[in-house]
């Protein structure tokens, strides 16, 4: 079985006023899934960093900015959009 991870990801989307509905239900397609802030988010997947880009890069424009961050051992927050239980639960494996 493979070993799963909690990952960081961040994004600027450098486009006024475009949708980016695609890159959200992208995030969203993985099972286990938080938003945290406007343009962070965190998920749970076997698959490794550059999986991860890889699949996103293709839901933001040339321009955009994207980074993936394997999630490490310990968090603090306030404030997030995600329950607080489930940033507890998923964000330090």
């Amino acid at each position: 079985m493979t070993e799963k991870h909690c990952y960081i990801i961040s994004y600027d989307l450098c486009q006024p006023n475009k949708n980016y509905q695609d890159l959200y239900a992208a995030l969203k397609s993985f099972p286990t899934w938080g938003r945290l802030t406007e343009s962070t988010w965190a998920i749970i997947s076997e698959k490794n960093h550059i999986e991860i880009r890889d699949f996103l890069i293709k839901y933001i424009d040339n321009n955009d900015r994207l980074i993936i961050i394997l999630s490490g051992k310990s968090a603090a927050w306030t404030k997030v959009l995600a329950p607080n239980e489930w940033v507890k639960n998923n964000l330090i494996l």
